[in-house]
């Protein structure tokens, strides 16, 4: 005999809270891509330092371009680009704010990447000398040079945060169930594809990614991050810059 009394629904699965925005065959050739590149950043696959940057700046800008148009293909049957960025904004006021909390993020940022390298002992003049020297190849030397930092800075703002917390994070999140999980995956990837930096610099960077995502999963937007990261990278190459 069949009883009459329905059946239980099934409960929601946890995916659903958090769907995978591309196929997995996407995802591995973008982290094979950022990954590839940080080894042979690392291994001092780069110009020398005395050359122009200025062909170095605009490889790397078309090179970001690039890797955002191939995410953005493999997100777009599933999500806009502007709902992965987190919509746009309705009215001046929301431009201010977003510039107002990139501000406070940028500062506690800038405290924490002090205190960290701090502990690590990389503001130690020897430390920060080699810093220099193995940046060397990136630092802006002319006028020139330092506005398309600028522009490579805007570049770097818009693309990483597109690429790292707004895709990689969320397709981590939905690939554990956890959106914590994709904060954290999302931050180990971007401290590793930073090579070029070395070690002790590769673990700073991973800490300021963990920070740039939880901003992004709490204000669910990338807007303030994209905001905060180009200012801080400019900065980063002002002062280099200056201080030749």
């Amino acid at each position: 005999m069949y009883s009459d009394t329905p059946l239980p629904k099934e409960a929601p699965s946890p995916l659903h809270e958090f769907p995978t925005l591309a196929p997995l065959w996407h995802t591995a050739i973008v982290l094979f891509v950022l990954i590839g590149a940080s080894l042979g950043g690392s291994r001092g696959v780069h110009p020398p330092t005395g050359h122009s940057k200025l062909p170095q700046y605009l490889w790397t800008m078309a090179w970001e371009w690039v890797l955002t148009g191939f995410v953005y293909l493999g997100v777009r049957k599933r999500l806009k680009l502007r709902e992965l960025i987190g919509g746009r904004w309705a009215h001046p006021e929301d431009v201010l704010l977003d510039i107002m909390i990139a501000c406070g993020f940028w500062l506690a940022a800038i405290a924490v990447l002090g205190a960290g390298a701090k502990l690590m002992h990389l503001d130690e003049a020897g430390k920060f000398d080699s810093m220099r020297h193995q940046l060397g190849f990136l630092i802006p030397s002319t006028t020139v040079e330092l506005v398309a930092w600028f522009c490579l800075s805007v570049t770097a703002g818009i693309c990483e945060e597109i690429i790292f917390r707004g895709y990689l994070q969320r397709q981590f999140a939905s690939l554990t169930s956890s959106m914590l999980a994709g904060v954290l995956l999302s931050a180990v990837v971007f401290g590793a594809s930073h090579g070029y930096e070395g070690g002790p610099r590769m673990l700073l960077i991973g800490i300021y990614g963990l920070m740039f995502g939880f901003l992004a999963w709490r204000r669910k937007s990338l807007r303030p991050g994209m905001i905060a990261h180009a200012w801080h990278d400019a900065i980063s190459g002002a002062v280099l810059h200056m201080l030749r």
